[in-house]
């Protein structure tokens, strides 16, 4: 089945095996807006721009990007605008969420350094006993 000239339909299993997702996954991204498949009865196919939004979707996803930033990212990447300014916010929200990584990233050093330490004096305390 052709999708009017853009390339072929992809039923929601094979969406859903293209990206190694369920089926409850894409229902879950076309329920936020991110995807829009095309209904035929009770069944959806999608498209190639479909396809590029899943993978739009899931780099973003694997980077730790919000809905609403996934939502953004979209936006700017299909919008009209220079790619030059495509690209320099792509790379402002990046950046944005590289620091945010950063500081958890920091966050958890600590956490793990308390917890060594309450683990140490806990053997020692097993070890006097």
């Amino acid at each position: 089945m052709d999708d009017d000239g853009e390339g072929k339909l992809l039923a929601i299993s094979e969406m859903s095996d293209l990206f190694g997702v369920t089926l409850r996954t894409l229902r879950f991204y076309e329920e936020k807006g991110l995807i829009n498949p095309v209904r035929k009865g009770a069944r959806r196919f999608y498209t190639s721009r479909d396809v590029g939004r899943m993978r739009v979707i899931l780099q973003a996803k694997k980077i730790g990007l919000t809905l609403v930033e996934i939502r953004r990212v979209i936006k700017l990447v299909e919008g009209g605008a220079p790619r030059r300014d495509q690209l320099l916010e792509l790379k402002s929200i990046c950046a944005t969420q590289q620091d945010l990584l950063r500081e958890q990233h920091a966050l958890l050093q600590e956490q793990v350094a308390e917890v060594d330490s309450v683990v140490d004096s806990l053997e020692k305390l097993i070890a006097a006993s």
